[in-house]
């Protein structure tokens, strides 16, 4: 299996997953960079799945429907291009001979789900959207603080070695956040080091993997002295994880 970040927009990842023959994407924002990369690799398009309802995540399907061979998957308490197969968390479904997996993780939309691939390309696959991003996680426009942070421990819970396919390339300004969050945290320095390495040479920094977010992602370690106490430096009030992670939420949203 082969795992490819398709560029959309000024930022997004259109993720691919593809046996040589046959293709799934996730999240198409929009169809041409998908058309493209489809027809580069003679591939054939067998699914497509999808995360939540923003229109950078869902624009491209009804133009791809043409050159769909296979269903869309997406989430039941959202509002998303139909026909589609409508999934929630627990939910299992086969393609491209893999098991994938649904998730609930809803904060950043209501109804947000994630797919998990236990074993693909070699290592876990988490597809999660605007959930988790490499160094931080997806603002709360419909969901709360609370549903937020439950998201992300369930995300955190999964195998160290997970690659972590975010929709966005927000891996640079989520990292200077984050020194800001725990200035004394050498993983930070040095993964931002390979960040910049990566963008200057026209590269993504993602996937990134749980064992990298989980030592150095600030929302994933809302329980760590030190980023608790950043978050009480606000002023606010930061006595339990979820309330440090509104804190750092609320931080981040205002951050420069």
């Amino acid at each position: 299996m082969k795992l490819t970040a398709i560029p959309a927009f000024s930022d997004n990842y259109i993720w691919m997953v593809d046996d040589g023959r046959h293709a799934v994407v996730v999240d198409p924002g929009e169809a041409a960079p998908v058309l493209l990369a489809l027809n580069e690799r003679n591939l054939r398009l067998v699914g497509i799945l999808v995360t939540h309802h923003h229109r950078d995540h869902v624009g491209g399907v009804e133009h791809l429907r043409s050159i769909l061979d296979g269903p869309v998957w997406g989430p039941a308490g959202e509002s998303t291009p139909e026909p589609r197969l409508a999934v929630v968390g627990g939910d299992n479904f086969k393609v491209l001979g893999l098991r994938w997996q649904v998730l609930d993780v809803p904060g950043h939309t209501r109804g947000h789900v994630a797919y998990f691939v236990p074993h693909g390309s070699g290592h876990p696959l988490l597809f999660c959207g605007d959930t988790l991003f490499s160094g931080g996680c997806g603002r709360l426009f419909e969901g709360t603080a609370e549903q937020m942070h439950g998201s992300l421990q369930a995300l955190a819970r999964l195998p160290a070695q997970t690659r972590v396919c975010c929709a966005h390339e927000y891996t640079l300004a989520n990292l200077r956040f984050a020194r800001a969050v725990e200035p004394t945290n050498q993983n930070l320095v040095e993964h931002a080091r390979w960040c910049e390495e990566q963008r200057a040479a026209g590269l993504p920094t993602l996937p990134s993997t749980l064992e990298i977010e989980l030592r150095l992602n600030p929302f994933l370690r809302c329980h760590e002295p030190q980023v608790a106490s950043a978050a009480r430096a606000r002023g606010v009030d930061a006595s339990d994880a979820v309330s440090v992670f509104a804190a750092l939420r609320a931080w981040k949203d205002a951050f420069q």
